[in-house]
């Protein structure tokens, strides 16, 4: 058996990042918006995290990168008075995730 060259390899296909649902309730519209982010390269992990409330109104759904974790970052997700954390483990660098958050977000 010859062992196999980079011309005889096949190139493995594009994996999708996969989305993790370990809550029963989510921000209304989130979901949609996090399936589109696990097509897009460079994305391995997206998990949606804890509900909670806020003062503050949102009127439209926000999605904005809060801070650096190991291997991705953690997002914040905003709509009305509700608050949603989003973990995603990606290589991405912050600026490059930042707008692949804002395309999914304009589509």
């Amino acid at each position: 058996m010859t062992k196999p060259t980079p011309d005889t390899r096949k190139a493995t296909p594009v994996k999708d990042g996969r989305l993790v649902w370990n809550h029963s309730t989510h921000i209304p519209g989130l979901i949609p918006i996090l399936e589109r982010l696990c097509k897009l390269d460079g994305i391995q992990t997206v998990t949606p995290g804890q509900l909670g409330r806020v003062k503050g109104h949102s009127p439209k759904l926000q999605l904005r990168v809060s801070v650096p974790i190991r291997g991705g970052f953690k997002l914040i997700a905003r709509h009305g008075k509700t608050v949603q954390e989003v973990f995603i483990l990606t290589t991405l660098p912050q600026q490059q995730l930042e707008e692949a958050i804002a395309s999914v977000m304009q589509k």
